[in-house]
């Protein structure tokens, strides 16, 4: 295998670079990569140098990694600060660092892509010892693995010199159990609501009654439905959302969108809210076969409970009508538990150059999971499924 790094992901073609990926994640298609750059959303300028890894036998493209020198920590959704900070007190730069992650998306999938006859652990192997090539060519201070999918994982549990690190979020699954046998899936949003406690129920049903009573219609469009006028309404909420929450605008402009709208249309899921037929707010999520991935909202106003009804139960009910399995409606969020959604870790990993800092980060690490696994389970307490069902 030959393995060397390329500076865009044009450098590849789209057909061979997708042939590499194991189902239709949105988010490691080239078409997505390509969005980023080319709409400037990934660059030099804000800290995000494409360097993704690319390996090839015999002539063709037979594995990759999606990768990024990066110069901070943002869009990165797995902190790091205090990495940095403690890294720079012994005198040495934590910046710049290789960050193999889809940008600016905190959802778990396929990192280390691979043609499907290549045994894994030679491709990740291989993978491996250019990583660790490159930090020492480039003096950088590690390099590091985000929201790895489960396959991912069993080929790093083995690897001693990885640092693992852990999260929690919340996923929604599409299994309805009635007591009597094996999961089923859902057959509507009722169905889902008779399995959750009565005290759940009502305020689920609450919530969604107070969004109608303030005269709220919200309406469901994927793929070539979500028509121009639609798009340049959700920018406009994004954008405003972005801008009140933290005082500048979002990570991806206009140019991404319209670029996302062309490459990956057909999965895209947007929902559209408006009172009096004028627009208030919008939720874009995207889909493969297998999973509804919430990624980002706006709205144009303040509005009791739309939040929870645009990002959350309209997911779920999506997620329903299509037979798919799971919902990641995206990081942090406590106030998901109760409405149906189950914690679930997250897996990422590290690898320093300097070996002293690296034992140091394995201390921590280690305490931090000993901390995950306790709110894990204690999470997994206050779920609100009737206790027959569980």
């Amino acid at each position: 295998m030959k393995v060397r790094f390329i500076d865009s992901i044009t450098q590849v073609a789209a057909v061979d670079w997708n042939a590499l990926l194991p189902g239709n994640y949105p988010f490691a298609r080239h078409e997505f990569l390509h969005a980023l750059e080319q709409s400037g959303a990934v660059c030099a300028a804000t800290g995000w140098v494409p360097q993704h890894l690319i390996i090839e036998s015999d002539g063709a493209l037979a594995g990759g990694l999606p990768l990024y020198r990066k110069s901070h920590s943002y869009g990165e959704y797995v902190f790091d600060w205090q990495w940095a900070q403690a890294f720079a007190s012994t005198g040495q730069n934590y910046y710049p660092k290789l960050l193999c992650a889809i940008p600016f998306t905190p959802a778990s999938g396929p990192r280390m892509l691979r043609r499907p006859d290549l045994p894994p652990g030679k491709v990740w192997q291989a993978a491996a010892v250019a990583l660790d090539a490159r930090l020492a060519e480039q003096g950088l201070s590690g390099w590091h693995l985000l929201f790895a999918d489960a396959s991912l994982q069993k080929i790093l549990a083995g690897e001693s010199d990885l640092l693992r690190r852990e999260d929690v979020q919340f996923h929604w699954f599409n299994r309805a159990a009635d007591g009597t046998g094996p999961a089923q899936k859902y057959r509507d949003f009722a169905h889902f609501l008779a399995g959750l406690r009565a005290s759940k129920r009502k305020q689920i049903r609450r919530e969604r009654r107070r969004v109608a009573e303030q005269g709220i219609v919200l309406h469901r469009l994927c793929g070539e439905q979500i028509k121009d006028c639609h798009w340049r309404i959700f920018y406009a909420c994004y954008q405003a959302t972005y801008l009140k929450r933290s005082g500048h605008g979002g990570y991806l402009n206009r140019d991404f969108f319209a670029q996302l709208r062309a490459s990956l249309g057909t999965q895209c899921m947007l929902v559209l809210a408006s009172i009096a037929e004028q627009p208030v707010a919008a939720a874009l999520s995207l889909f493969d076969e297998h999973r509804l991935y919430g990624r980002h909202w706006g709205a144009l106003g303040d509005y009791d409970c739309l939040h929870f009804e645009a990002c959350y139960y309209q997911g779920i009910e999506f997620a329903i009508a299509a037979g798919l399995d799971c919902f990641d409606p995206g990081p942090q969020g406590e106030h998901k538990l109760l409405r149906g959604f189950t914690p679930v870790k997250t897996h990422s990993y590290h690898h320093f150059a300097d070996p002293n800092f690296s034992r140091a980060v394995g201390h921590f690490l280690q305490r931090e999971r000993d901390q995950v696994d306790q709110y894990q389970s204690a999470a997994h307490a206050h779920l609100p499924f009737r206790a027959e069902l569980t």
